[in-house]
């Protein structure tokens, strides 16, 4: 593929006086055999190889990045065969959208892509991931052993050691061409420079914005549009939720392939259905397909045969002819990987479990979630009511946040006590009249921060983590949350859009003002994608509760649980669902999920957002069994045997059988 720079022919020596041909003085000395060898080769053009056959002639898969090191094989996994050829320079494809399961080695593809670029078509290529953290986490586990395991692409890329080298941590240049790596929440890493290749990766993880600037995948692909024809730009991702999945919205508008596999008995051609997956209940190992033509049974040990025998056919027509769109379920998988036996036991351990059967419909069908978007009815919320003591942390309930919003003339906060599962409880609603222009108010905020409520195990809680919104006053509110600091006051500012990858993020560093002097750096704001959060509660107030009968014998509230004191009224609960997710049309005739309000006020769910953000940012989301534990204990709110349900109350009584740590609770201050 490459033309050499000259085409002169080596320099004849002077011809003899006696008239002998000197051409024989070129290959009297030691090593011109080796020479002509180097220059015959140096004329020599590449291969014309497409991204697969590279693959399979150069590509090694480290035991640092692989679970199964070694020659990369695409026999392996047939169905990326063509995939990684639409890719290839001499395919008229521009643009590939990849939805698909996880774990079916489009991650392995698209590297296979990244090396064939550097070694065979050499441009500059920009490589996205969701964020800047997870493209430091991809260049140090899944590119630097890309480079290392081939010798062909050490001999391109140079040395990270080097000095002035063009190798760091998120670029690589190579002769011809650079790759740049970057997350969709950087718009500068977006907008740095033109690029002929483009591998976007997990786009649904991608924020709604980057940096404010736009949507990433377009900020992405604007990068390409002056390599015209010759620009090659891949989508892969697992999807979300329908109407709002940018892979779900690439697909539908591409030629939608398909992967035909052959019946191992009758031939007949089909591409697997989950629902044709079946297995006697409780057994998932009896996990069989039906075929369509012949409804015999196909056991697993085929898949191998037909994977080979398989091919991509379009069941649509594309809006682009230059896109060209793929799916593939975790039913492809091959042997040795996710087997039949593993999706059926993944199936029936996902039922009672909205995120269960969510994961599994993304992760392994590969497929949209719908997204439940309907308002819980407040009337049947004010029936579920529970009586406790007024202002008291029931048993479960193991630390405290708080989400505060601040309006014109008030400052609303509630405080949620949560437990295990992220089983939550409404403590206290308080109300703090005037607005952020009025001292006396945030006077009475911190007022708050420095009160503790009683647990019913006999300990007093305070809170952990306020979150407050800034969408009101902001300069106000960085001023006050600085004063308070930010290890137990979190400023947020809440963005629409759901966010797979992290539904909160930062903190980042804002200005701020005080006095009329601006500050630089003045704040820490935490960004949070409040219709993940929003949905997330109208989930868990949709969770099937025990009967009295039930709780009796034992039963437990399923986590998540949203438990709603007696003292609550009728307004409050109104606002608790204000809004609900409808699905509308944008400009270009794509579905979008929007969460749209049923009545003007709306603060009981705002609150609640923002005091789901605090427990995620005080890490509840990523806290281990031991941790929880260990509030238990410091609250003497851990079950014991002769009390498994935890129904005991036993105020004050310190933790048996377990040494008290300080990790979390009293370090913090929170007790």
């Amino acid at each position: 593929m490459y033309a050499p720079t000259s085409t002169n022919s080596p320099r004849s020596a002077p011809t003899s006086d006696d008239g002998d041909h000197g051409d024989s003085g070129l290959t009297e000395f030691e090593g011109a055999a080796d020479i002509l060898r180097a220059w015959s080769a140096g004329l020599t053009p590449d291969p014309d190889l497409t991204v697969s056959q590279w693959a399979d002639r150069h590509r090694r898969l480290s035991s640092r990045a692989s679970a199964e090191p070694g020659r990369y094989r695409t026999q392996r996994t047939p169905y990326m065969r063509e995939i990684m050829d639409r890719l290839s320079p001499g395919d008229a494809t521009q643009r590939v959208v990849f939805m698909k399961a996880a774990q079916v080695g489009a991650t392995e593809a698209g590297n296979n892509w990244i090396g064939f670029v550097i070694h065979q078509a050499p441009g500059p290529m920009l490589a996205v991931q969701p964020t800047v953290e997870l493209a430091k986490r991809n260049s140090r586990q899944r590119i630097d052993p890309l480079i290392e395991e081939s010798p062909e692409l050490r001999e391109k890329v140079k040395p990270a050691r080097s000095r002035d080298a063009g190798n760091t941590m998120l670029s690589k240049e190579f002769a011809g061409g650079i790759l740049i790596m970057t997350g969709a929440n950087s718009a500068v890493g977006l907008r740095s420079t033109p690029a002929r290749y483009i591998f976007l990766d997990e786009v649904d993880a991608y924020p709604a914005s980057a940096d404010e600037e736009g949507d990433p995948v377009t900020l992405a692909e604007a990068r390409s549009l002056t390599f015209a024809h010759r620009r090659k730009v891949l989508l892969v991702s697992t999807p979300t939720i329908r109407g709002l999945s940018r892979i779900e919205r690439e697909y539908e508008a591409s030629d939608q392939r398909r992967f035909f596999v052959p019946c191992p008995h009758c031939g007949a051609m089909q591409w697997l259905k989950f629902e044709r997956l079946r297995w006697q209940k409780g057994k998932p190992e009896t996990a069989e397909y039906i075929c369509e033509g012949c409804d015999a049974a196909i056991a697993e040990h085929h898949k191998t045969a037909m994977l080979e025998g398989g091919e991509w056919r379009a069941t649509a027509t594309a809006a682009d002819p230059t896109t060209v769109g793929y799916h593939l379920s975790a039913l492809y998988s091959p042997v040795g990987w996710m087997s039949w036996m593993q999706i059926a036991r993944s199936w029936e351990a996902a039922q009672g479990s909205d995120e269960a059967i969510k994961a599994f419909r993304n992760t392994i069908l590969g497929e949209t979630w719908v997204e439940t978007g309907e308002a819980p009815d407040w009337q049947r919320l004010y029936d579920r009511r529970e009586a406790w003591k007024p202002g008291t942390i029931p048993t479960g309930g193991l630390f405290l946040t708080a989400g505060a919003d601040v309006q014109k003339d008030r400052i609303e906060v509630d405080v949620w006590a949560w437990g295990r599962g992220l089983e939550s409880w409404l403590v206290d609603h308080v109300v703090i009249e005037g607005g952020p222009d009025r001292h006396d108010a945030w006077s009475e905020l911190t007022a708050l921060l420095d009160r503790s409520w009683p647990h019913e195990r006999g300990a007093h809680l305070r809170i952990a983590r306020l979150a407050i919104d800034t969408g009101y006053e902001a300069p106000a509110v960085y001023s006050w949350a600085r004063a308070q600091g930010f290890a137990q006051v979190s400023p947020v500012k809440g963005v629409e859009g759901f966010n797979r990858s992290s539904p909160v993020s930062g903190p980042t560093f804002v200005d701020a003002t005080e006095g009329g002097k601006r500050l630089r750096r003045g704040a820490r704001l935490w960004t949070v994608a409040v219709s993940t959060f929003k949905a997330e509660t109208y989930r868990f107030l949709r969770l099937e509760r025990p009967t009295e009968e039930d709780r009796a014998s034992g039963a437990q509230f399923p986590p998540g649980s949203v438990h709603l004191p007696h003292w609550v009224d009728n307004e409050w609960l109104k606002q608790f669902v204000a809004e609900q997710l409808v699905t509308v049309r944008t400009k270009r005739g794509f579905a979008k999920l929007e969460w749209q309000k049923l009545r003007e006020r709306n603060e009981a769910l705002d609150c609640r957002v923002y005091a789901r953000a605090a427990a995620w940012i005080a890490g509840a989301d990523r806290w281990p069994d031991e941790k929880w534990r260990d509030l238990e204990d410091q609250l003497g709110a851990a079950p014991t045997d002769s009390d498994p349900a935890g129904q005991i109350n036993r105020p004050g009584q310190a933790p048996q059988g377990k040494r008290r740590s300080d990790w979390l609770g009293r370090r913090e201050g929170w007790f």
